[in-house]
């Protein structure tokens, strides 16, 4: 049986780029959306068109009770997760004065709670495989040198950064490896609305990065080969830190 990863957001932009890729690469693939159905059923039809093996799940990443409800089940139904790769995310920007409370909740609750929803219930299924497993956060360039108008989400995913690192330490015995990608301007939907000239910038390669290209380094992460590689934090953007 193929080995299983589940991608959470992973209907669109680099979640899709993940699921897609690690497809490729002969891994059977659970697919997750929070609300956009069409879109991860798409993402589906397209690891079938090439011949890969794929479920969907649906639950909100920021409903502790459910998503663990969600993946109790899944797991109970078909064994523990190779590997998980942590992607669902959101982004709320202004500047700080004038962020709302909303802004600050939504995307601590979608960004950073995540990573224990998600994980709590799947970690000690993995241990018990008594076999080895990858698990891939995704955190951001915010994160690891901040952004105007990007407190929460900066905040969030340095939170991200520091549990994986905790994580990789605790789960290391069990050769269950935990690292961190850290993307930055990356053309996806959440992008669109950045001024790209004044982004560009900021990026010594003076262009946006592809989905692709952090798909590549995920897959990289998930495959064998990274087995000795651990509590690492690696920067898919173009030079900016």
């Amino acid at each position: 049986m193929k080995d299983v990863v589940l991608v959470t957001g992973s209907s669109r932009g680099i979640g899709k780029a993940i699921a897609l890729r690690l497809a490729k690469s002969g891994y059977q693939v659970v697919i997750h959306y929070r609300i956009q159905q069409k879109e991860a059923d798409a993402v589906q039809e397209q690891i079938n068109a090439l011949g890969g093996q794929s479920r969907v799940l649906q639950f909100d990443v920021t409903d502790r009770e459910q998503a663990r409800s969600v993946l109790n089940e899944d797991i109970n139904q078909n064994g523990a997760y190779y590997g998980v790769v942590c992607n669902a995310g959101i982004t709320s920007d202004a500047a700080f004065p004038a962020m709302t409370g909303e802004q600050w909740d939504n995307v601590i609750h979608t960004n950073l709670d995540s990573f224990y929803n998600v994980l709590n219930p799947v970690t000690m299924p993995m241990v018990r495989r008594r076999k080895p497993g990858r698990i891939v956060t995704i955190a951001s360039v915010s994160g690891l040198i901040g952004n105007r108008g990007q407190v929460n989400y900066s905040a969030a995913k340095a939170g991200i950064i520091a549990a994986t690192k905790s994580l990789a330490l605790e789960l290391a015995k069990r050769e269950i490896s935990v690292n961190c990608v850290a993307p930055g301007f990356i053309e996806t939907e959440m992008t669109d609305q950045i001024p790209v000239e004044e982004a560009l910038k900021l990026i010594p390669f003076r262009r946006a990065g592809k989905v692709e290209e952090v798909a590549a380094l995920v897959n990289f992460l998930i495959s064998p080969e990274s087995s000795y590689i651990t509590k690492q934090v690696i920067a898919v953007n173009g030079g900016m830190c």
